[in-house]
């Protein structure tokens, strides 16, 4: 099965990182995000990635034809003008990389990689800058038993702030980022059949406008309920949120060895 991952936005509320590479690129312990969303569908046995490159696309792609400069240790001997890998830390990945535009919609990217999907039955589609502890098998289960043409994980975030507990003028607790207004929202981490394609018009077609309300209205699209870990990085607070909780060996989207 294969998983598309959008990679080309310009992540404008995190330009103090974004400036100089994508915003899937953006680190969190030492790793572009887009890496740990790819470990993530890795542990459950997907390995063959479609990436939608955008905004300073070539850096993924740099990224990708020196993963073993990224991953292992390297001796340069300058005198013979050669180069030795030690311990090679290999993924079994196959990774496509497709310039899908610097200024296309989400829906318009899809699009642009339908040629990779046509021969699939179904395949994995998310953001390149989200991580949960979401369990993939499951998801794409789901998506089977249903037979419609596509699933949203959808998510619960938690409050952005702490809320006070009271009765009357008087505080009884304070609860740190509690869950949310109860609402659920899409947070990415779909399953598709190749013709959801179709409903995209062209390269402005905003993926969540048109093609998920269409599929919503015709009763195509059904929601996984995840109720576990789920971030976005969206800011410079939310990476520094994941950082502190990879670093504190707290990573709940972790889910590989």
């Amino acid at each position: 099965m294969k998983a598309v991952i959008l990679a080309g936005g310009l992540g404008t509320r995190i330009s103090e990182e974004t400036h100089l590479k994508p915003k899937p690129m953006v680190e969190v312990g030492g790793k572009p995000i887009l890496w740990h969303i790819m470990k993530i569908y890795s542990a459950h046995g997907i390995n063959d990635f479609v990436i939608c490159c955008g905004y300073k696309g070539y850096v993924i792609k740099e990224y990708f034809a020196n993963y073993f400069l990224h991953m292992s240790d390297v001796t340069f001997d300058m005198e013979k003008n050669t180069m030795h890998v030690h311990q090679r830390k290999a993924e079994p990945w196959r990774v496509t990389l497709v310039d899908t535009g610097d200024d296309t919609m989400t829906g318009g990217r899809l699009s642009r990689v339908a040629e990779h999907v046509r021969g699939e039955e179904a395949f994995c589609f998310t953001y390149g800058d989200g991580v949960a502890d979401i369990d993939i098998g499951k998801l794409v289960a789901f998506h089977h038993t249903h037979g419609k043409q596509a699933t949203v994980t959808a998510v619960q975030p938690a409050g952005r702030y702490g809320a006070l507990s009271m009765e009357g003028s008087t505080v009884r607790g304070f609860v740190e980022k509690p869950r949310g207004d109860g609402g659920w929202i899409n947070g990415g981490f779909f399953v598709l059949s190749p013709s959801c394609i179709e409903h995209i018009a062209g390269d402005d077609t905003v993926w969540e406008s048109e093609p998920l309300t269409c599929l919503a209205e015709s009763g195509q699209l059904k929601a996984f309920e995840h109720g576990g870990f789920w971030q976005p990085m969206d800011t410079l607070r939310d990476k520094t949120y994941l950082e502190q909780l990879w670093a504190a060996g707290k990573a709940p989207w972790k889910v590989w060895k």
